[in-house]
């Protein structure tokens, strides 16, 4: 059966090791978000750094999930000093469960203080795609995926919640926010 890839990247207002409010209510709010949404039925799995650094996103082993990189968009810092990026790279069993956990509880709540934290980049900050059974998504799979998403807009190879594409490639109902 399928499983569905989802890829998410935001740029920060300010750096990740930032000592500032607003950088510490993120990574508050982010640890307990990602827990509830690691519970939350229809999730499978998520890129996880070996060494579990915060910020320490470039040269991390992320395992079977690849090399990390970015879009060629993010222009911001590489370091740990100077990252200002917020990514998941994550497995779900359908859009149905993802969009659940994405749109209720805590998510939804952070997702209402995202111009708080994030800036507006006119870029997508997430994208979709359908993976078989064996298959681990990359985090360069992730970036090609929401890539090309921006450039051309949704279809099988790489979707969003308000345009989403069944396993087989047939366009799927959207789902209502």
């Amino acid at each position: 059966m399928p499983r569905l890839a989802l890829y998410t990247f935001g740029v920060l207002q300010s750096p990740l090791a930032d000592p500032g409010p607003l950088t510490r209510e993120f990574y508050d709010t982010g640890e307990a978000v990602y827990r509830g949404i690691g519970r939350h039925p229809g999730y499978l799995a998520h890129a996880e750094a070996a060494a579990g650094d915060r910020g320490a996103h470039f040269g991390a082993d992320w395992g079977a999930w690849g090399e990390f990189c970015v879009p060629a968009w993010y222009r911001k810092g590489r370091t740990v000093e100077t990252t200002a990026l917020a990514t998941t790279l994550s497995l779900w069993t359908g859009v149905r469960p993802a969009f659940d956990a994405v749109y209720t509880g805590l998510h939804r709540e952070a997702l209402n203080r995202r111009h708080d934290w994030f800036e507006r980049t006119g870029h997508p900050g997430h994208v979709f795609w359908w993976v078989s059974d064996e298959v681990i998504p990359t985090w360069q799979d992730g970036v090609c995926r929401l890539e090309h998403l921006h450039g051309h807009g949704a279809a099988p190879y790489a979707f969003t919640f308000r345009h989403p594409f069944a396993p087989d490639g047939s366009p799927a109902r959207a789902k209502a926010r």
